[in-house]
């Protein structure tokens, strides 16, 4: 057993009572609100949030303690039909993420219900032989009768356990299902220590965090070929932590449009991800992001493994 399963076994032992674990996925089209939900679950900022569909690329695993479970939350990219090499990878990545879990939470857009991707996803569960509850989220924009509807016609498609209806936004609905998680999921110990959130490299969600504020401050202006890598971590004696990122793009059109006239666009960008990467590692940072061009780099093997994604052949 490793120090950190050990940690994870002494944490749960001092709860009362048997202990529960397992990972539950997150699937659903883009946009559906996977990422702000596992943020409302965890209860931290785990998953990178945007307006901008296909935010997600790869699996990003959030761990919450509610009673005496613990529940590792699989924040899979959106599916949709991929057109690209990274579209393929990051669809590959959320059916496999679906398929290694212990159960599978469907999110559906209560405003988009079951058209396009939504009708699709609920096809390819069929193959999938975990169990599984439909969750419809952003239930405040839509009437009762229509969300009665959405459920009816989602459970006539397949063979749901439960159906809950939420907002990811405020929490409503959020603790039924936590408790309906916690009370489901098999006994057994726990996974991680009491205190982690997430298994991701504070190296990648730092490259994430900028990711996040580079999509909101260019989502109309800066397409998808963008990527984001911390190349340099250094802790100073002072107390502060100086780190050194790139944004990769593939024109120099994309350049100009990152940097901004005279650098502001990406001074704006640094100081949102600097000042939130405050508030997470709870120490001065000291920001520098370089913007490259990389032509084709959604085609490099080494992106996807920066990424956390399989390289597609």
């Amino acid at each position: 057993m490793t120090q950190e399963e050990d940690i994870a076994a002494e944490a749960a032992a001092e709860t009362s009572g048997p202990t529960h674990s397992g990972f539950v996925a997150l699937i659903g089209p883009t946009n559906a609100g996977k990422s702000t939900l596992v943020n409302r679950l965890v209860g931290a900022k785990v998953s990178i949030v945007s307006h901008k569909v296909q935010t997600t690329r790869a699996i990003v695993r959030g761990i919450a303690i509610h009673d005496n479970a613990q529940i590792v939350f699989m924040d899979t990219p959106g599916i949709f039909k991929p057109r690209r090499r990274l579209d393929r990878a990051m669809v590959t990545s959320a059916w496999g993420g679906a398929k290694d879990a212990d159960l599978i939470m469907l999110l559906i857009d209560s405003e988009r219900g079951l058209r396009g991707d939504a009708e699709a996803i609920l096809e390819g569960l069929k193959e999938v032989h975990q169990p599984k509850i439909l969750v419809l989220n952003k239930i405040d924009r839509v009437n009762r009768e229509d969300l009665l509807a959405l459920a009816a016609a989602a459970n006539e498609k397949i063979t749901f356990e439960r159906t809950f209806m939420i907002s990811a936004e405020n929490g409503s609905g959020c603790d039924d299902v936590m408790d309906y998680l916690s009370s489901t999921l098999p006994e057994g110990p726990w996974y991680y220590p009491e205190d982690q959130i997430s298994d991701l490299p504070m190296r990648q969600l730092a490259a994430e965090i900028t990711r996040e504020k580079l999509f909101l401050r260019l989502h109309q202006e800066l397409p998808y070929s963008s990527h984001v890598e911390t190349e340099k971590w250094e802790e100073r004696k002072d107390g502060s932590v100086r780190i050194e990122q790139v944004i990769y793009v593939e024109r120099d059109s994309q350049k100009k449009i990152a940097l901004g006239k005279g650098g502001e666009t990406i001074k704006a960008i640094s100081t949102a991800s600097r000042k939130e990467l405050s508030e997470i590692l709870e120490q001065p940072v000291h920001l520098f992001l370089f913007v490259k061009v990389r032509e084709n780099w959604g085609d490099d093997p080494e992106r996807f493994r920066e990424m956390g994604l399989d390289f597609p052949k």
